[in-house]
């Protein structure tokens, strides 16, 4: 039985893509969760743990050493010693106009 999709009102078509959608998430979930059962299998055969796998790969289970430390300022605010940037993310306005004012961002530097 062909589908002639030239034949179908804007609505079917809507519906047809919604069941469409519908089913690909469905296969999707079903081939991870028989992916991962074979997966399963696999480590319990070897005799491995999660941490050891994990460990393998590279990967950290957990909060990594470095997410969250803080690091040292690298540019001060002649004006303001009380600002300062490490140099990371977006510049702050003080520095932005300073260098747009014709300064160097090693004038600025700790």
């Amino acid at each position: 039985m062909a589908i002639q999709l030239e034949k179908m009102s804007v609505r079917e078509l809507a519906e047809l893509d919604a069941r469409i959608k519908k089913a690909l998430v469905s296969a999707k979930e079903r081939e991870k969760a028989a992916v991962k059962q074979k997966l399963d299998a696999i480590v319990q055969s070897a005799g491995l743990s999660v941490d050891e796998i994990a460990e393998i790969f590279g990967l950290s289970r957990g909060r990594g050493a470095r997410k969250g430390t803080k690091v040292a300022p690298k540019y001060r605010n002649p004006d303001n010693k009380q600002e300062t940037w490490t140099g990371r993310g977006r510049q702050p306005r003080w520095l932005a106009a300073k260098l747009n004012r014709g300064g160097k961002l090693t004038d600025f530097a700790i």
